[in-house]
């Protein structure tokens, strides 16, 4: 069997900043592939606004680099497990993976759910331990975790026997030495052991044609573009092909544009062979999974697997009375053709209508969906969302339920308050390491729904020290009893207006204040969480009565505390069942979803009625 020796093709995966896409800005400074003359921003894969604030990859991005003769496509995969339907996508294009692992804080959840992924599809693995260079770096446990984790999740004897490089992808250096004294200015290890270790392409070049569509691109001009590789045969400009559906059917049409990748271009090709990763348009409804053929020898590849949606929320057109006042898209036909959009290039979203403005958006979780939020703000789109749910399933004629895997990393003062405040959630503790200088890691298996809204509780619980990360496990049979929710109420605005600074000092001993002074607030806008677990109506916007009696102390000993501004995500995981939370370019403001107090009153009673 040929090879093609010239071309390798590999993923990197990690957790979460545990850099690597300041890896992947390393290999391609320092192979042949960049001119003297390109200055390279920091982290220039990621490519989104958003992206690059949080630093987290959302998108899987694909970059070639040369390297001493040899074309190795590298594909930077998302960290975060909202995003793993990319993950086990790449997975099927690539023949190794780079895992790349923080030298100080080991394997962490989703560092475990992508190597899950990578072995499940037999690819050849290398370990990079990146950040050699902090100061409480423990690489030889590292490697000892890595090894115990793949053993864990069921690696076979080749994949056991991996090679481990020691690399600081900030500094750009690396060896193959665990001493961080012995790094040098280089990238070379990496790239030597990746044309090593990880086998070449099968070079099937005169076979029938079958290249898979893993990921999907869009522009307004040439519409979806698939992007994936070729297993066999050759492709050109021109050709007229076939392509088969997901559903078994059959399209034909000529390939107009084909791209390959190179540095951070994509560039126009002519013609691509098996072993290539490219990207090819012409084929309006392309979709990921499907097989392109010759119209004369057509045969499917198996179809991928994309993760099914695990929580929803609904997106309404917003009704607030400031509706319209800030945002450039408000009206429904709007916000479906954006919606409608999204649904090109995200194949684990779903989007249902359920009215003339409203829709049923369902995603892998709340960071996916949240992103999806605050693009479309960023956009200049206005819209209201309503608290998130668990998608239930029905498996077996057994009602069921999403649970996740939780890892929680906290000082051992917070330790009792943290296992006790998940166990009201029916979280199962399943293991407990004690990682040294008094932190212990703690792992759970939780309802999805016990984790809504549990975040801001565990960081004023572990005053700020305490790390979690959850990804989703599986699904399990559905716990019978109401699990999380706030135990909070709300401080809810009796009139429209402006708040004032008089009456928010007499309403903060009644609870957290969300709104500064002057801020605009219209009647059922929640502007504060109340001390007890019951709603309360308060007036932010009465001013003081001047009166021409001066006092000694005047007015300048009246200080306010700091408003909680809260950001999306924490407005979303504040949500209660009968509320919204509404969305524009410039603001975020909590409402009931019924404004007027006695309205609400009565609706109150009826649900109790009906209860």
């Amino acid at each position: 069997m040929k090879h093609r020796d010239d071309i390798r093709n590999v993923a990197i995966i990690a957790h979460v900043d545990h850099g690597k896409t300041t890896l992947v800005d390393e290999l391609l400074k320092q192979s042949d592939t960049l001119d003297a003359r390109t200055q390279l921003q920091e982290r220039a894969m990621d490519s989104n606004a958003i992206e690059k604030e949080r630093g987290i990859t959302i998108l899987a991005k694909n970059t070639a680099v040369d390297y001493q003769g040899t074309r190795i496509n590298i594909l930077d995969t998302p960290g975060h497990a909202d995003f793993g339907g990319e993950v086990e996508r790449i997975m099927k294009m690539v023949d190794g993976v780079v895992l790349v692992v923080d030298s100080y804080e080991g394997t962490m959840p989703q560092t475990r759910f992508v190597l899950k992924k990578a072995l499940e599809q037999r690819v050849t693995p290398i370990v990079v331990i990146n950040k050699i260079d902090k100061p409480s770096a423990r690489p030889e446990h590292v490697v000892d975790e890595v090894l115990e984790l793949f053993i864990e999740l069921g690696a076979d004897d080749d994949q056991l026997d991996f090679p481990v490089i020691y690399a600081s992808a900030l500094n750009g250096t690396s060896s193959l030495s665990d001493n961080p004294t012995d790094q040098e200015e280089t990238m070379a290890p990496i790239f030597d052991t990746i044309i090593e270790h990880i086998p070449a392409p099968v070079d099937n070049r005169d076979e029938p044609l079958q290249f898979q569509v893993s990921l999907l691109d869009y522009n307004e001009y040439v519409g979806r573009i698939g992007i994936g590789r070729i297993f066999r045969g050759k492709i050109k400009v021109g050709d007229s092909v076939s392509l088969i559906k997901l559903d078994g059917t059959v399209k034909n049409f000529r390939v107009t544009k084909l791209f390959g990748f190179f540095g951070l271009q994509k560039v126009e090709i002519n013609e691509a062979v098996a072993g290539d990763l490219i990207a090819l348009s012409g084929m309006e409804d392309i979709f990921v999974g499907e097989t392109v053929t010759p119209s004369d020898h057509q045969e499917a590849l198996p179809i991928l697997h994309i993760d099914e949606p695990t929580l929803q929320m609904t997106f309404l057109v917003n009704n607030s009375p400031f509706a319209g006042r800030e945002g450039k898209y408000i009206t429904a036909r709007k916000i479906e053709e954006r919606l409608m959009a999204e649904l090109q290039t995200d194949v684990s979203l779903r989007v249902e209508p359920i009215g003339p403005d409203s829709w049923t958006v369902s995603g892998r979780g709340e960071l996916h969906l949240s992103i999806l939020i605050e693009n479309m703000r960023r956009e200049g789109y206005e819209l209201q969302v309503s608290r998130p749910e668990v998608i239930e399933r029905e498996i077996d004629g057994v009602k069921c339920e999403p649970f996740e895997r939780v890892q929680i990393d906290t000082p051992e003062e917070y330790m009792g308050s943290v296992i006790e405040s998940l166990g009201t959630r029916k979280a199962e503790m399943q293991d407990m390491i004690n990682t040294g200088n008094g932190q212990v890691r703690i792992i759970f298996l939780a309802p999805a729904r016990g984790l809504i809204g549990y975040t801001n509780e565990f960081l004023s619980m572990t005053r700020g020290y305490g790390i979690m990360n959850h990804t989703f496990d599986q699904y399990l049979p559905m716990i019978p009893t109401q699990i999380g929710g706030r135990h909070h109420g709300a401080l809810v605005s009796i009139d429209t207006g402006k708040a004032t600074t008089y009456s928010i000092m007499s309403i903060e001993e009644r609870g957290t204040v969300f709104v500064e002074p002057t801020t605009e607030v219209y009647e059922g806008m929640i502007v504060g969480e109340n001390a007890r677990d019951n709603d309360l109506t308060v007036n932010i916007t009465k001013a003081k009565q001047m009166t021409n009696v001066r006092s000694a102390t005047k007015d300048q000993t009246s200080v306010i505390k700091k408003p909680r501004i809260l950001s999306l995500e924490e407005s979303l995981e504040f949500l209660n069942d009968d509320e919204y939370c509404e969305v524009t370019p410039e603001s975020i403001r909590l409402r009931k979803q019924i404004l007027n107090k006695n309205e609400r009153e009565k609706a109150a009673k009826k649900r109790k009625k009906a209860e």
